[in-house]
């Protein structure tokens, strides 16, 4: 795209196998833009000057930036859940072996190398901007890849000698890079990456362990700021971003039940507390900077937001589709669930809901999505 025409970036959130439910906006987004340009052919990456994703929607926002179409993406989607998730360790300790995940992690890096090969984060296959958020444990750092060839890490850095200091992020595979950004504590196992001179690793956690589960602020970050190498104008009329979740819903638990948590069990609570936060503080900075056509209720204090606008103007013209998985709002869409279904379904590993997932997902982008979002 010329550098007078608006910039544009679609942010993937992280998620498990409730990424489906992602896939069924994806292809009515993309048949809105293919209809829009004349273009049956058009693809994501034809359109989207980056396009980034957390966890789950790493692996999708990977798909999309090597030319997958959204529907081929739900076909492989759909058949990698029962592989990925399919079979759960009984126990996460037993007499004979020390388990350290709750899945193994062979089936993620098998058809994550079926699906990208050799391919690495400089390769001239990966067609548009691409990010893929993961988290560095042994350093408690976000790390944003990116394939830009101005990116800071991207090349190799050497002293004033020449001696090579650390391999650039152009090296890595880009396989290694999703499975870093998927490996969720508990769920798999870290993902080891080399980072400085082939002799020196860093270990990598699922990106959602951070502030970026829903990654559209960091991607605003990486193509606005000037450390960046993308440096884009902001305005409404020059930059627009895209967001899709993978489902939320109401939480609320017994408060007696609560406060009569042990140690281990405000441990397990803690991740769940943090993300909680992380998204709603990201919902509200993306609306406070911008006049969204769908701005969703933060809390029953701020409301949406819709009456503020931090700067003169607003910094980007941003979108933002979800479906609440409760039963108001899955009946309102046609799928009638007792409370034992709501629950399955808003487990993250529960690869018996990928299709119903898709579909919900499906119905939500023919009632939620407009022409006029997708600018």
């Amino acid at each position: 795209m010329s550098e007078n025409k608006r910039k544009r970036i679609l942010a993937l959130s992280g998620g498990g196998i409730r990424g489906a439910l992602t896939l069924g906006f994806l292809e009515k987004v993309e048949e809105i833009i293919q209809k829009r340009e004349n273009n049956p052919n058009l693809k994501l990456c034809d359109y989207f000057d980056l396009i980034g994703g957390t966890s789950t929607g790493a692996i999708i926002a990977a798909g999309l930036s090597i030319g997958m179409t959204a529907s081929e993406i739900k076909d492989l989607y759909l058949n990698l859940g029962d592989k990925i998730f399919g079979k759960k360790r009984s126990w996460l300790w037993n007499p004979f072996k020390r388990y350290k995940a709750a899945f193994d992690f062979k089936p993620l890096e098998d058809e994550l190398k079926k699906v990208f090969g050799d391919i690495t984060i400089g390769s001239d296959k990966i067609k548009t901007g691409l990010c893929i958020v993961t988290k560095r444990a042994d350093t408690l750092s976000t790390w944003p890849i990116i394939n830009h060839p101005n990116g800071k890490f991207f090349n190799d850095i050497r002293d004033s000698n020449g001696k090579l200091l650390g391999k650039g992020n152009k090296h890595f595979l880009l396989r290694n890079v999703i499975r870093a950004s998927a490996a969720a504590p508990s769920y798999f196992i870290p993902q080891k990456i080399y980072v400085e001179n082939n002799e020196e690793f860093g270990t990598f956690i699922d990106g959602g362990v951070s502030l970026a589960n829903n990654p559209a602020l960091q991607l605003f970050l990486v193509g606005t700021l000037s450390e960046f190498p993308y440096k884009w104008e902001t305005g409404e009329e020059k930059l627009s971003l895209l967001s899709i979740g993978t489902g939320t819903y109401t939480k609320r638990f017994d408060a007696d039940k609560i406060a009569r948590k042990g140690l281990l069990g405000w441990a397990e609570m803690m991740p769940e507390l943090f993300m909680e936060d992380a998204n709603y503080l990201n919902q509200t900075i993306l609306q406070y900077l911008s006049n969204s056509p769908t701005p969703r209720i933060i809390d029953s204090e701020i409301l949406d937001l819709k009456n503020d606008l931090v700067t003169e103007k607003p910094a980007l013209h941003y979108v933002h589709y979800n479906v609440m998985l409760d039963k108001e709002e899955l009946n309102d869409l046609g799928f009638n669930l007792n409370e034992k279904e709501l629950e399955s379904l808003r487990e993250m590993s529960e690869s018996k809901n990928k299709e119903l997932l898709y579909d919900i997902g499906t119905k939500a982008a023919i009632r939620d999505i407009k022409s006029e979002h997708i600018k």
